[in-house]
């Protein structure tokens, strides 16, 4: 079951860097336009700021879990359990808030809570 939260948890990080990627570095590219959906220059322009800090934050949110990937399989898996579960659980946490706020989003919700969800599950199922 380790291997499996670990697993999880790896996915979750290359996730959350990917839509790092898209929103902050490559936001007015064609794969950014299709997944997020602003189809205008316009629309790309008004949001651009947005979508810049918005990719920090999912960044940021893999950062934390990857440290706590790291910990749990090499050195503590107490703190490291805590802060995969403070990572992944802010993405699924994120998830569940885009679920809710935007019936027209909820594919996409799904589609971003999904593995956080699993890797929360399977960590639990190790460290209790």
């Amino acid at each position: 079951m380790i291997l499996t939260a670990l697993i999880l948890t790896a996915l979750a990080i290359l996730l959350h860097v990917y839509i790092f990627w898209m929103e902050s570095l490559a936001w007015e590219g064609p794969q950014a336009r299709r997944t997020f959906g602003p189809a205008s220059d316009a629309d790309v322009e008004v949001t651009k700021d947005f979508a810049f800090n918005q990719g920090f934050y999912n960044l940021f949110l893999a950062l934390i879990a990857l440290m706590g990937l790291v910990l749990f399989a090499t050195f503590d898996n107490g703190i490291g359990a805590a802060l995969i579960l403070a990572g992944v659980g802010s993405m699924a946490a994120a998830a569940l808030v885009l679920f809710v706020s935007d019936p027209t989003r909820r594919g996409a919700a799904v589609k971003q809570g999904t593995i956080p969800l699993a890797a929360i599950i399977a960590t639990l199922a190790v460290v209790l």
